[in-house]
């Protein structure tokens, strides 16, 4: 019953965004532009199709023969990276047009003239149109697997022992496994992590859009992961979109990946590696809870903390975690998708520090939505730990 008050209230602010921008686009790109019939009744009809298969993939993402469906959905998130993209640049020509022609001309008193208004929409209309195929096919190409990014990051723990001086664990988080990322993604992902020979592998959520009988298949090379400490895992709030987390859980347990679900670890007698469940985690024993992960831990050596969201910084850091790592944010995906972001999450992408805690968050793996990235790289992360001072390189 949750899930489908959930499902449903997405659905309806999704199509209200959904309709919205594709109005939006009619306006500029259809009426302003004062386009003739035929040709503007069928450009209306395309549109109003575009916006109305966007919900019917949202849909259809969930059904269990969504893989004989991927042209489909393939062809339906492209559509909506490219709409978002037509939006901003329409929006970036009309905040233009009110600097440079619409106030000068409100402030001389003087109207713009509807023939040369029509011209100047049918100008900017095609230079939008152009700039919209080419940033939607650099995004493309940007999300492709040759694409992923090896990001090396130092980073400084004071506590930690001379011992584990250069200990090196590979971060990756929200690969997304779903109707657009396959095995083959995954295979690829795995032998890049496996050519770092890590000492610790941390995946931090959002593996999976499905379900265990939908998705097993594609994830088996998960198994070949090898790290002298262990791979471990916690949820993020895709899991429980799938309504099979604790499907999900066991599966992973299966082929050697522990889920770490408000619980912690010692690894070397160096530090411990705590885990908790999503910051949304709600209901069957799911939920966030920092201080039973960290209970009873010793203070004197450093704790690292597995949280998929980046606003569970704020309780982690007055707990005295000495590092989390964090993804869920994609660094936005699609510039300028991350200032959005921003205010829902503190914070984006990369090395952060607050006190005597810091906070890592990854770019991601994979995709979500769109097959597309612009302006944020997706990546592997490879964090070398160390006692002294540290910076990205």
């Amino acid at each position: 019953m949750r899930s489908t008050f959930h499902l449903s209230l997405f659905l309806i602010i999704a199509c209200s965004i959904i309709f919205g921008l594709h109005f939006y686009i009619w306006a500029r790109l259809i009426r302003d532009t004062g386009l003739k019939n035929p040709w503007r009744w069928m450009a209306t009809l395309v549109l109003v199709v575009l916006a109305l298969s966007i919900p019917t993939g949202l849909i259809l993402t969930r059904s269990a023969v969504r893989f004989a469906l991927e042209p489909f959905l393939w062809a339906v998130y492209t559509w909506l990276g490219a709409a978002f993209f037509c939006a901003v640049l329409l929006a970036a020509v009309d905040l233009l047009k009110l600097m440079t022609v619409t106030i000068p001309l409100a402030i001389q008193r003087k109207p713009l003239n509807a023939e040369r208004r029509q011209f100047l929409a049918m100008m900017t209309g095609g230079v939008v149109l152009l700039a919209d195929l080419g940033l939607s096919l650099t995004a493309l190409w940007n999300a492709g697997t040759s694409a992923v990014q090896i990001k090396r990051v130092r980073v400084s723990l004071s506590k930690l022992p001379p011992a584990l001086e250069g200990y090196r664990l590979v971060q990756i988080s929200d690969v997304h496994v779903g109707p657009l990322i396959h095995g083959d993604f995954v295979r690829t992902i795995v032998s890049e992590i496996n050519a770092l020979k890590p000492d610790l592998i941390a995946i931090t959520g959002d593996l999976v859009d499905g379900t265990v009988a939908q998705l097993q298949s594609q994830l088996g090379s998960l198994r070949d992961l090898k790290a002298k400490n262990g791979v471990f895992f916690v949820t993020g709030n895709h899991e429980y979109y799938t309504d099979d987390v604790d499907g999900w859980l066991a599966w992973l347990t299966g082929i050697g990946i522990r889920p770490l679900r408000n619980e912690r670890v010692t690894i070397r007698k160096g530090f411990d590696l705590a885990g908790t469940d999503d910051f949304n985690a709600r209901g069957k024993g799911h939920g966030q809870n920092i201080p039973q992960a960290l209970a009873n831990r010793k203070t004197d050596r450093p704790v690292i903390l597995m949280a998929h969201q980046p606003r569970s910084f704020f309780e982690a850091q007055s707990l005295g975690v000495d590092l989390q790592l964090s993804g869920h944010t994609h660094g936005g995906q699609l510039f300028p998708f991350s200032f959005i972001v921003s205010l829902v999450q503190p914070y984006i992408a990369g090395l952060y520090r607050k006190g005597n805690s810091q906070i890592y968050v990854s770019r991601g793996t994979g995709y979500w939505g769109p097959p597309m990235r612009l302006g944020s790289p997706a990546e592997i992360t490879e964090i070398t730990l160390s006692a002294a001072q540290g910076e990205s390189v």
